[in-house]
C-alpha cells in the first residue's frame, strides 16, 4: 500500500496509509508500531475507509525527539491528519497506545469521534506489563536475521499459543529491519526515554477519559492472557458501559492480532452500530 505524507503543526512530516471508501476508521497502532499493525484485520473489513498513521518517530515518519513522543502530541497529530484529509469525524480503532489516544480524543475532541474500539487497553494498566515494555523498548533485538528472530518470538511471547510459524515471521518483518549489522528497530530509539519518563512519573487517573466516551459506540477486545489489561479492569469497564461490546480472545496476550474470529466479530458488530 502506498505511503502518503502530511505535515503536523510543528512541520514534522508524518506518514499514513489510506485505503477504501465509506465510514472513515482511524486505525491507531501500538506504542512502537506502525500502521502495519492492521494488516491482518484489513481484509476482514468492508465498506469503510481505513486510515493508518505512523506516529512521529515511528516507521516512515520524521524523528522529532523524546520530548515530542507523548500521547497529547500524538493526539494533536491525529487531528491534523483528519484536517488534512478533510474528515470531520472518524471512528477510532486503537491498539494499546492507540486506544489511549482514542480515549484522549473522546474527552478533548468529542465532535471528531464517531466511536471507539479498544484493543487490549483501558483506563487502568498493569504495572508489571508496563515494566516488561521497559525491558525492550528502544533496544535492537538479538538475532542476525528476521527468520532467526521469528524462531525466538514464541519464547518471548508466553501469553500466545496456537500461532503458526508464518505469523511470527510476518511479525518480525513488520516491526524490524534486517541490516548487514544485524536487526534494527523501525522507530526512534529515543522513544525509550519518553516511555521511561512517563513510567516513572506520577500515576494519572484515566477513568474520566473512559467515561467521556459514554455516548459513543464502544467495543473492547482483550487478549485472554494479557499482562497489561486485567480481567478486573475489563469487568469494571463493562460495568460502567453495559452496552460495550466485549471480546476475550483466547490464546492471546498483549496484543491480539485482530484477525482472530472473536476480534473480527466484535469489530464488525461495533461498526454496525455506526450504521
Amino acid at each position: 500500500m502506498t505511503l502518503r505524507f502530511y505535515r503536523a503543526e510543528d512541520g514534522a512530516r508524518l506518514a499514513y496509509r489510506d485505503a477504501g471508501e465509506g465510514l472513515p476508521v482511524l486505525a491507531l497502532p501500538g506504542l512502537t508500531r506502525t500502521g502495519r499493525d492492521f494488516d491482518y484485520v484489513a481484509p476482514h473489513l468492508a465498506g469503510l475507509r481505513l486510515i493508518r498513521p505512523d506516529y512521529r518517530g515511528r516507521g516512515a515518519s520524521d524523528w522529532t525527539g523524546a520530548d515530542s513522543y507523548t500521547i497529547p502530541q500524538e493526539a494533536r497529530d491525529v487531528l491534523a491528519l483528519l484536517d488534512h484529509l478533510g474528515i470531520d469525524r472518524a471512528a477510532i480503532l486503537g491498539t494499546s497506545r492507540g486506544g489511549l489516544i482514542g480515549m484522549v480524543l473522546a474527552a478533548t475532541a468529542p465532535d471528531r469521534v464517531l466511536g471507539l474500539c479498544l484493543n487490549d487497553v483501558g483506563p487502568a494498566l498493569q504495572r508489571g506489563g508496563l515494566a516488561k515494555i521497559c525491558d525492550y523498548i528502544g533496544r535492537n533485538p538479538a538475532g542476525t536475521s528476521l527468520a532467526d528472530l521469528a524462531q525466538r518470538l514464541p519464547a518471548a511471547m508466553p501469553g500466545f499459543a496456537n500461532v503458526p510459524p508464518s505469523r511470527w515471521l510476518e511479525e518480525a518483518e513488520r516491526h524490524y529491519v534486517e541490516t548487514p549489522e544485524g536487526l534494527r528497530i523501525n522507530y526512534d530509539p529515543a522513544l525509550r526515554d519518553a516511555f521511561l519518563a512517563a513510567f516513572g512519573g506520577p500515576e494519572v487517573d484515566l477513568w474520566p477519559l473512559f467515561d467521556a466516551a459514554a455516548k459513543l459506540p464502544l467495543a473492547l477486545i482483550r487478549g485472554a492472557n494479557s499482562e497489561l489489561l486485567s480481567h478486573d479492569t475489563a469487568a469494571e469497564m463493562q460495568r460502567r458501559r453495559p452496552d460495550m461490546i466485549l471480546a476475550d480472545v483466547p490464546d492471546r496476550g498483549h496484543i491480539p492480532y485482530l484477525d482472530e474470529p472473536e476480534a473480527v466479530a466484535a469489530i464488525n458488530a461495533w461498526l454496525a452500530r455506526m450504521g
